[in-house]
């Protein structure tokens, strides 16, 4: 599903393409357990907090990451994140500057994360957290994703879960969403944070309940409640589950007269911007979209920048159920990086 939509197939039931799929899941899970096992894992003397989820796709993993880092701001930390770039050119670990880098130099995600603290990218995360800690003064991270790569030493992975998809079919890639088999994931994965509801949850639930993991609840809210109450929209989004950013704006009291998805991180063309002016404008509707998607938007061409101007953007942010988790989650990495530590060098 790089760079693309994943199959339908995936969120539903056993079907025939998952089974006719099963010999290359195979080996994609025999791979992804190997990592997770043996993976070579590069060492600093930071905490490192990952948020990561089980499927491919989005889970939520981005604004629990900005609410962590909120708390770790609370608590007179110093966070930075670190980021792949999903989609990005090059390789080389850069730190985010929002004013002069784009999509296409470093993801859209990070973007988002660099409006809060710093941010670095590269497909080595190892290089990303080098560079930031040659080059600002921070004592937190939040690695947003990793979680199946392994290439830094992990001090607390909390995995999020999208509770309206789950894990779809239960199975690996490529007969499913899966990035590795769910037992070997868990055993690995230290929390469970639910981000809204859905019967779907309720595996995964099971299994980490199981395996005596804290499962935590969430769920994403908007942060502007009035702005669209009553307006008629044609909503769009690029992001893995539109479906999701649909139901938001119908709880806001919006009427969503028709809607238009893209592939996630889709990078917004002329064209695209033009048929859905065009169409709002014949249907007289109001333009709505996601902030991952105004990012895209504002950081693409000239034409894109102005068709965002033009559009209500609905940001959301994650609200905890218990308003002491994000601390605890904080509190318990810098826990495990001092046994970390203690551990790497007993005389200090």
């Amino acid at each position: 599903m790089r760079g693309g939509r994943a199959p339908h197939f995936w969120w539903k039931p056993a079907s025939t393409a998952s089974i006719l799929l099963r010999p290359a899941a195979a080996i994609y899970g025999a791979i992804a357990r190997h990592n997770l096992e043996t993976g070579r894992r590069a060492r600093f003397d930071v905490p490192v907090l990952c948020v990561g989820n089980f499927v491919a796709g989005g889970g939520g993993k981005t604004p629990t990451s900005l609410a962590l880092a909120d708390a770790a701001l609370a608590l007179g930390r110093r966070p930075a994140f670190v980021s792949r770039g999903h989609g990005r050119r090059g390789r080389a670990a850069v730190i985010v500057d929002p004013s002069r880098h784009t999509l296409r130099d470093v993801g859209d995600e990070p973007l988002l994360l660099a409006a809060l603290a710093p941010t670095a990218v590269s497909a080595d995360r190892a290089s990303a957290l080098r560079l930031l800690m040659a080059e600002r003064e921070v004592d937190f991270i939040i690695m947003d994703d990793g979680f199946q790569s392994q290439r830094l030493k992990i001090d607390h992975t909390l995995i999020a879960l999208d509770a309206r998809r789950g894990i779809g079919n239960g199975r690996v890639i490529p007969a499913g969403p899966l990035r590795a088999p769910l037992i070997d994931q868990i055993r690995r994965a230290d929390a469970l944070l639910v981000i809204g509801e859905g019967e779907n949850r309720l595996e995964p639930l099971r299994a980490m309940a199981r395996a005596g993991k804290p499962i935590f609840e969430a769920r994403l809210v908007p942060k502007s409640r009035q702005i669209l109450i009553g307006e008629r929209l044609l909503a769009f989004a690029g992001i893995a589950d539109p479906g999701k950013f649909y139901a938001s704006l119908e709880e806001l009291g919006a009427e969503i007269v028709a809607t238009r998805d893209f592939p996630d991180h889709h990078a917004f063309s002329d064209s695209d911007c033009d048929d859905l002016a065009a169409k709002a404008a014949q249907e007289g509707l109001i333009l709505a979209t996601t902030a991952k998607d105004a990012v895209r938007l504002e950081t693409g061409s000239e034409a894109a920048r102005a068709f965002r101007k033009d559009c209500a953007v609905v940001d959301v942010a994650l609200q905890f159920s218990d308003p002491s988790v994000s601390e605890r989650i904080i509190k318990q990495t810098l826990a495990a990086y001092e046994r970390r530590r203690w551990q790497i060098s007993p005389k200090s």
